[in-house]
């Protein structure tokens, strides 16, 4: 059985997703010590409680410690059975961090599967929905994971209540990639979206993106929706296409936040990224790690930053499958990624 710190690098969730996720893949055992040492409140919260709890149905897993705020948890997976499965975060806890945990393993089973998850789509410190299905999934179907999502409902910090439907079908071959020019910028698209608000608070989002980039790059189809949800919030996702690669970035409303300061935060971090000559977004190279580091050859990449979440998620897969992990690079600044056999 493996035993893990919980406090290794930047100490947070990411530790417990990566090692539930590998550990169904793996059917190796681990013990989870010290969790979440690095946050303010330690221990598991109830979107990580119920990423244990999903993961445990799908691994048929024996679990100790699966319990609010334990700082220790112990998990021996069986066979990974696909099929049918729900979660309720019962918090706007993010969904797309829950989904994040356990499509590897599934995507391994012997058929389909369809996940239904309830909680935060939209909230902060985590991949918004549109992020998911505008970015992520684009890489995933370019490594080979033929995943299928739908938003049900939009789910805003602080309320929740948000869902979404997601359909993994079982791999049949995944690729790696090596992208170290991004090329030149196709375009910027992407969209402009309000749930339960006055339609004109996506369009002046849009117009101050316009305005802001409009006239120096090629802005194109920025989308205004209104997204079906239970409560109010506000959201914008621009994706950055270019010749070889992609990036993504996103931004979100809160109550007394004007639409135009939405606006210009995304447009701030599209523009920070454009100064660069980096292919990958950090937040994604983060997320590629794992699913890379499981394809049969290497992957080589450029990140616009380096992060402690980048290495400590590179420290945690190194436990439990046999690949190297080399970060070029000073934390905070941009690096090369490579993912070798």
């Amino acid at each position: 059985m493996l035993v893990i710190d919980g406090g290794l690098g930047e100490g947070g969730g990411q530790i417990l997703r990566t090692c539930l996720a590998l550990s169904l893949l793996t059917g190796k055992e681990f013990t989870l010590m010290d969790i979440r040492q690095g946050r303010k409140k330690p221990g598991l919260r109830a979107q990580h409680l119920n990423a244990v709890r999903l993961a445990e149905k799908i691994g048929n897993a024996r679990v100790e410690g699966g319990e609010f705020g334990s700082t220790r948890l112990v998990f021996s997976p069986r066979p990974v059975e696909t099929g049918k499965f729900a979660c309720d975060i019962g918090t706007a806890g993010s969904t797309s961090l829950i989904l994040q945990t356990v499509y590897l393993p599934l995507s391994f089973g012997e058929g389909p599967s369809k996940l239904s998850i309830s909680g935060g789509t939209h909230v902060p410190f985590a991949p918004t929905f549109d992020y998911l299905k505008l970015h992520w999934m684009a890489y995933m179907k370019r490594i080979g994971f033929p995943l299928m999502l739908n938003l049900e409902q939009a789910g805003f910090y602080p309320e929740g209540g948000g869902q979404i439907q997601v359909i993994v079908n079982p791999i049949k071959e995944l690729s790696g990639f090596t992208i170290l020019r991004r090329g030149s910028l196709k375009q910027i698209s992407g969209i402009s979206a309000v749930a339960n608000l006055d339609r004109r608070i996506a369009v002046r989002q849009r117009d101050q993106i316009m305005q802001l980039l409009g006239k120096k790059y090629p802005l194109n189809d920025i989308r205004i929706r209104n997204l079906p949800s239970h409560h109010k919030g506000t959201t914008i996702c621009l994706v950055c296409q270019f010749e070889h690669s992609q990036c993504c970035y996103t931004s979100l409303g809160e109550p007394g936040k004007p639409a135009e300061i939405v606006a210009q935060e995304v447009c701030d971090k599209i523009e920070s990224f454009l100064s660069t000559q980096a292919v990958m977004d950090e937040h994604l190279s983060d997320q590629l790690l794992l699913p890379l580091s499981i394809a049969g050859v290497d992957s080589h990449f450029t990140t616009v930053k380096i992060t402690d979440h980048l290495r400590t998620n590179a420290d945690v897969i190194k436990l439990f499958v046999d690949r190297k992990i080399d970060i070029v690079g000073t934390t905070g600044s941009e690096g090369l990624v490579s993912i070798i056999k």
